[in-house]
């Protein structure tokens, strides 16, 4: 069972009620579309960005494991807040964990808890945990028994300002200001930018109206794509160097860079 939450992320409306809070603000060279409450629509690494109302189904989210992973690179994922605006990042790194035989994994020996039972359920379901009582994590189910794919890093593509403040309430006052590549380079990072809690376990991404997947606007190709151990399973025996963590090779908002692994790769195309 989870332990129970010793603090919380601080709630959106708390922090929409700060001094000087304004979604709407612009920075940079981030494109903004006026449209009265949006805030930044796309990152200067995506400045061609392009918009689509469509959404990954069933089908998507029904693949194996480790093909999801790589699938996943590239599409974009969306949180719609209470009050209308939407949140919006492209995906670059994501890691497998197979289910029973995977021993980093949560359902390692085919293990089923409260806790991670979304692991279990149909193929693009939402598994949400909690760690160290304060942070969140997210993943999407897939074929295999308690096979999981975790989101590890997103560039941030629409609701920037929105992005910076949610992340900015979880950190001290004398902090520098986060850079936009900052935002969601890390699995925790990229739940509190997207207002991402415990709430959204069990979530339906094929058909939950609060938060979806959109495909890409361009195709990722083999060489784009970096595969590299995962992060912090050192837990997990002999699986800890397994190749199953991937990133889009190039983009700065990937959260660790293996650059050996890179080399090698590059050596053998």
């Amino acid at each position: 069972m989870m332990p129970r939450k010793r603090k919380r992320l601080t709630p959106l409306n708390i922090v929409q009620s700060k001094p000087g809070f304004s979604p709407a603000d612009t920075s940079g060279s981030l494109t903004v579309l006026l449209d009265g409450n949006s805030s930044p629509v796309s990152s200067k690494y995506f400045s061609e960005e392009k918009r689509t109302s469509s959404r990954l189904g069933t089908d998507f989210f029904n693949q194996p494991c480790i093909n999801l992973a790589k699938s996943f690179l590239g599409q974009i994922l969306v949180h719609k807040l209470p009050d209308g605006r939407e949140l919006r990042g492209r995906i670059v790194e994501t890691e497998a964990y197979l289910g029973g035989e995977d021993a980093a994994s949560h359902s390692k020996g085919g293990k089923q808890t409260a806790r991670n039972a979304a692991m279990f359920m149909k193929p693009g379901t939402l598994y949400v945990y909690q760690i160290y009582g304060i942070y969140f994590c997210m993943n999407v189910s897939s074929q295999g028994e308690g096979a999981a794919v975790l989101l590890r890093s997103l560039e941030p593509l629409q609701g920037l300002d929105t992005m910076r403040q949610l992340r900015s309430a979880r950190r001290k006052g004398s902090a520098k200001p986060l850079k936009d590549w900052q935002l969601c380079n890390g699995p925790s990072k990229l739940c509190q930018a997207l207002a991402i809690n415990k709430s959204f376990d069990q979530k339906d991404l094929a058909h939950d109206t609060t938060v979806w997947m959109e495909p890409g606007s361009e195709a990722l190709g083999e060489q784009a794509l970096v595969t590299a151990a995962r992060i912090g399973v050192s837990y997990g025996g002999e699986w800890a160097q397994k190749p199953l963590r991937f990133y889009i090779r190039g983009n700065k908002c990937v959260s660790v860079v293996d650059k050996k692994m890179e080399r090698e790769q590059a050596a053998a195309e």
